[in-house]
């Protein structure tokens, strides 16, 4: 009796397409998708992908605005500015002046945001909590609540600066009831503290509209069977208000993140080129580009490189932590 050997597996399979070939055949099915995407695409690589690309090569030289093609009247002026490779992040992290110059604004950074949106979220809980009871009035409460975030960014700070000024409302009304009248926009932990306070002004109406959404999607039944159940108010809160807001909240919390974390308009407009020890990295980096002669655009550009490779890298934990919490739920 004759034996025949077997065929080999991969013969038998048919074969995977190569990735050119599922390209064509993606584009053949889905050409109208493709179309339709495709003037965003464009848009978003000319405003976006182009200057990011242009940024990151001026990251690698050591330009700026004494050595930067320019035009004085008639004469125009050629770049002169050289490849250097990486030795702008080199200094930046850990050159002689990097505890001072990043370092110590990186850290404020992380706290600033951490706190602002620490107070964004918890405030706003709170008062969605609030607002989404049957209280008499609950639609005036809510467009009063709202205002800060309609108000336009420049309007609430000025404002704000008037208001914290050494004459201002707030210091008389501290001085009139005996308490200390700091220097909000003079000492250096003060003018943190400013921040903040004006920054949460102006986050907080964001967090408390989308969380009373998220409340308000929440099934009534799930806290009438609770408190059939015999569940207080904190455990119908822990068990069931928490939960149902875990979809909106880590959105929220992501955005607040990144929008606290590169808000330049709070910073600048509420202390300018002033006031080091307040500044942010996105605001320093602005300082270093702008606010100060000669210009460093090649430093500046770096520091918002880091910036993005920050803000990647917490995405992408942060965006891993929740799949493993959601799996372990």
């Amino acid at each position: 009796m004759t034996l025949t050997a077997p065929a080999p597996a991969a013969d038998n399979r048919r074969r995977a397409p190569r990735p050119v070939q599922r390209m064509r055949d993606s584009y053949s099915r889905h050409w109208y998708a493709y179309a339709m995407i495709a003037p965003v695409v464009i848009v978003l690589g000319v405003l976006v992908g182009y200057p990011l690309a242009r940024g990151f090569y001026l990251t690698l030289t050591d330009a700026n605005s004494l050595n930067s093609a320019r035009t004085i009247g008639v004469n125009t002026i050629d770049a002169t500015y050289k490849f250097i490779g990486l030795d702008n992040y080199a200094e930046i992290l850990w050159g002689p002046a990097a505890y001072d110059r990043f370092w110590s604004h990186f850290i404020w950074t992380i706290v600033w945001t951490a706190l602002c949106v620490a107070l964004h979220y918890g405030i706003g809980l709170v008062l969605a909590l609030l607002l989404n009871q049957n209280v008499r009035g609950r639609v005036a409460y809510r467009l009063l609540l709202i205002l800060p975030w309609a108000v336009p960014t420049f309007v609430t700070v000025f404002a704000w600066r008037i208001m914290l000024a050494d004459a201002g409302v707030i210091n008389t009304m501290l001085g009139g009831i005996g308490l200390p009248q700091p220097a909000w926009l003079e000492e250096p932990n003060w003018q943190r503290t400013a921040a903040v306070l004006v920054n949460t002004w102006c986050g907080v109406p964001f967090m408390m509209i989308s969380l009373l959404g998220g409340l308000q999607s929440i099934d009534e039944n799930l806290y009438e069977a609770a408190e059939i159940d015999g569940a207080s108010a904190w455990q119908r809160f822990r068990h069931v208000t928490l939960p149902g807001l875990s979809s909106v909240s880590s959105t929220v919390i992501l955005l607040g993140v990144i929008w606290t974390f590169n808000q330049f308009a709070i910073i600048f407009l509420l202390f300018g080129n002033t006031a080091p020890d307040a500044q942010i990295l996105v605001t320093w980096a602005y300082r270093l580009g702008f606010g100060q002669q000669p210009r460093d655009f090649a430093m500046s550009a770096a520091y918002g490189v880091l910036l993005l490779a920050i803000l990647v890298v917490f995405t992408s934990f942060y965006y891993r932590w929740l799949k493993r919490n959601a799996q372990l739920v």
